[in-house]
């Protein structure tokens, strides 16, 4: 599967969209699951992380 994205101002950097479809042939959930990225022969590569991420407890304010 190939696709062409456009990328997106983001503060000072650049930023792109990962829709839906390719979250699934990744077998990625963005509310729990990192993503790892590498760079090889000049090709962003992006899998699945190993790593989690942490959920944040609430600061009780009593």
């Amino acid at each position: 599967m190939t696709l062409d994205r456009k990328l997106m101002r983001n503060g000072n950097g650049w930023a792109f969209f990962i829709n839906s479809t390719i979250l699934g042939f990744l077998d990625v959930n963005p509310e729990t699951d990192m993503i790892r990225y590498s760079i090889e022969n000049d090709k962003l590569i992006i899998t699945k992380s190993d790593k989690k991420i942490e959920k944040k407890v609430p600061k009780n304010n009593q």
